[in-house]
């Protein structure tokens, strides 16, 4: 494990000016309807991409990239528009053309330097991504803000700041895909599907789940007070023999006959963190995850579908019983939670948004967010793949991150950030 912020080295960026990039031809000019799906996690996510070429200097790479930008707005217009309120209240996108932000910044040093660029820093990374002076809300950032920094190596990142309403992590991957081909003179792989009335609420609507993920939970473990200790972040790595090692030991009792790495880890991460966090026996405890819908949907969403495509689903136990039961327990837990998902509770959940708008409770809850599964190491623009590639933080104090790691990308590095004392209880149960 290693704690972030140890490091004693300062990264030091000059940021040019900020500079608009328009779509390169004239574009629709509507109010772009966002779905349910899409209103629920309106939070604006930060991510960088480290390149570098032995072949290619990084002299280009501003030019080249923002050039892209300006061709792959034509296919992504409402990145190009600004997010408003609607008369529903509700967030649309206005296509008003304006463009997407771009910002060319240079570092002090080398992409080494900066160390482990897949774990989340927010203040180093941070740097590489650039923050609209004087927003107070997520109405004055526009949808996708872009910077590219030139290390003295001859690399360079690409830090983004895009808000979660507009993508999921299929949809970012596939746009951030799509604009590296334009780069390279190539055509789209997967064009955009736009359209995202195809989930619409329904009318009336149909509530037909409980959807427990709102629910809000009582703090009987005063795990507030622990919050006020100093934050630690931890990178913990689950090599491919560890993973096995877990599955195997879920299944071990013979309660289960199948469980995939996915269901192991995170009812294995779930009891640690409770543990950690000292819950008390009888404390609600809640595990929220997205899973992704596209083709859950009946019909299924179509190829492209460039919104968001990931519903919550959840389970709910006493930390007790997580505890106390063998990992089977939790596993099967996790396994439930997945099984649940389908047409009609997708549908069931889109129309509770549209009754409530409630927003999911985090109290004495886990939130996995899971890019093991993602492609970002694919992206290419024209200086190879990523050399790395992570958000710049955890956006709420209750998620934890799966990303995948290494070579073949088989091991999984599991992130997340726990109060002093909790972190110390936390390393202790990560060995296995």
């Amino acid at each position: 494990m290693e704690n972030g912020g140890a490091k004693n080295f300062e990264l030091v960026v000059k940021q040019g000016e900020p500079t608009l990039v328009t779509p390169a031809e004239e574009t629709e000019k509507s109010l772009y309807f966002l779905s349910n799906l899409d209103q629920n996690i309106a939070v604006i996510v930060r991510t960088v991409y480290c390149f570098k070429s032995e072949e290619k200097s990084n002299e280009e790479a501003a030019e080249v990239i923002k050039k892209a930008l300006s061709k792959v707005l034509v296919h992504y217009y409402p990145l190009a528009g600004r997010l408003i309120i609607s008369a529903e209240g509700k967030l649309i996108v206005d296509c008003t053309g304006e463009g997407a932000v771009f910002v060319e910044a240079e570092a002090n040093c080398t992409i080494e330097e900066i160390g482990d660029s897949t774990k989340p820093d927010p203040v180093t990374l941070g740097k590489l991504v650039y923050d609209i002076p004087g927003a107070k809300n997520i109405l004055a950032i526009p949808p996708l803000v872009a910077q590219v920094t030139k290390f003295k190596c001859g690399g360079f990142v690409l830090g983004l700041c895009m808000n979660h309403c507009m993508f999921d992590g299929l949809g970012a991957m596939e746009f951030v895909n799509s604009w590296g081909e334009i780069a390279r003179g190539l055509p789209l792989k997967v064009p955009p599907s736009l359209d995202r009335s195809i989930l619409k609420a329904r009318n009336p609507p149909k509530i037909e789940f409980n959807h427990h993920e709102f629910a809000e939970i009582e703090d009987k473990s005063d795990t507030g007070e622990l919050y006020k200790e100093e934050m630690l972040y931890g990178s913990f790595c689950f090599l491919p023999e560890q993973l096995e090692q877990l599955k195997s030991k879920a299944m071990e009792d013979g309660v289960l006959n199948k469980c995939t790495t996915f269901e192991a880890l995170s009812a294995f991460v779930w009891r640690a963190r409770s543990k950690a966090l000292r819950m008390k026996s009888d404390q609600q405890t809640k595990l929220l995850f997205a899973v992704d819908g596209r083709s859950r949907f009946n019909p299924p969403l179509p190829e492209g579908y460039s919104g968001n495509g990931i519903v919550l689903t959840n389970s709910i136990c006493r930390a007790g019983e997580l505890v106390e039961n063998p990992l089977s327990f939790s596993v099967k837990l996790v396994q439930e939670a997945v099984s649940l998902v389908n047409d009609s509770y997708m549908r069931s959940a889109i129309d509770y948004f549209e009754v409530t708008r409630a927003r999911p409770s985090l109290t004495a809850t886990l939130l996995i967010t899971t890019w093991s599964r993602l492609s970002f190491h694919t992206t290419d623009f024209g200086w190879g793949e990523p050399v790395s590639s992570s958000p710049v933080a955890l956006p709420e104090k209750e998620v934890i991150l799966f990303l995948s790691h290494g070579k073949e990308r088989k091991s999984i590095n599991v992130l997340l950030g726990l109060p002093a004392s909790a972190m110390k209880i936390f390393q202790e149960l990560m060995k296995i």
